[in-house]
């Protein structure tokens, strides 16, 4: 199975194949920047499941709350973040879950950071919690 996730303006794209290792919601403050959201959902693939990456991109380079640095790249057009590379997961490639426009694109299987989600935000009783990223 190939998976197709891009940008809004279509200009950056990444090609996977398989399912992702890991989805995650996330309540960190940069992926609540990032979205503009309340918390971000990213899926994390091995960097062997990357098929191809198309497009001009930016760079934008942060720390997390760890100390640990994230690369996200984003689309110099229409300012989405499609894809990044984090210090945290050094053998794979995070990617926002929205950008694949699969409704049916496999479930969080945790939250992460959840000193920082916001109170009237729940998540389903099954998924792994976490205070920081730690599972």
């Amino acid at each position: 199975m190939e998976r197709k996730a891009q940008c809004s303006c279509g200009n950056l794209q990444i090609n996977l194949s398989g399912n992702p290792k890991m989805v995650v919601a996330c309540n960190c403050l940069n992926c609540q920047k990032r979205t503009g959201s309340v918390f971000g959902v990213s899926a994390y693939f091995g960097n062997d499941q990357i098929i191809s990456t198309s497009g001009d991109k930016n760079i934008f380079t942060e720390t997390n709350d760890e100390g640990r640095k994230i690369i996200r790249v984003f689309c110099p057009n229409c300012g989405t973040t499609v894809h990044w590379e984090a210090e945290f997961m050094p053998s794979a490639v995070g990617v926002a879950v929205g950008c694949f426009e699969d409704p049916k694109f496999p479930e969080p299987v945790a939250a992460a950071w959840n000193r920082s989600k916001h109170e009237w935000v729940s998540f389903p009783e099954h998924w792994r919690k976490s205070d920081t990223q730690k599972f």
